[in-house]
């Protein structure tokens, strides 16, 4: 239990601070305005919990999703931060921004998800 717990630990450590880096690269490159750092990161960690979930149960790797998907994905992957971002912006009176950002987020991490697992099974068929 304690080593389980350690890995999720390790892996929410590493997916916060990667998410941190990822938020602050894209607004110095973007620039603030619209949650396109919280979008990609959602995005991305939705793609690759679908390449995950292919991969660890072809390859018998389960033993490693308490430190991959609880905790590095868990980590850089957060709907909390969505839910304030689409707050903000509603408060902010940009409710059809905040629309978007709603729609867009969850369809492409839905279509992010069957996109990951759609690739690993044709790599692993």
């Amino acid at each position: 239990m304690m080593t389980t717990l350690f890995q999720v630990a390790l892996g929410g450590a590493i997916g916060a601070s990667t998410r941190y880096l990822t938020n602050a690269a894209v607004t110095r490159w973007i620039g603030q305005g619209f949650p396109y750092g919280t979008m990609l990161v959602n995005v991305a960690g939705s793609f690759l919990m679908g390449v995950l979930i292919m991969v660890l149960a072809q390859k018998g790797g389960t033993r490693f999703a308490p430190f991959l998907m609880t905790g590095v994905l868990g980590g850089f992957t957060t709907f909390s931060a969505f839910s304030l971002d689409a707050f903000t912006l509603w408060e902010r009176g940009q409710v059809g921004l905040a629309g978007a950002y709603v729609a867009g987020s969850v369809v492409l991490s839905i279509a992010a998800l069957v996109a990951g697992i759609l690739t690993m099974r044709g790599m692993l068929a």
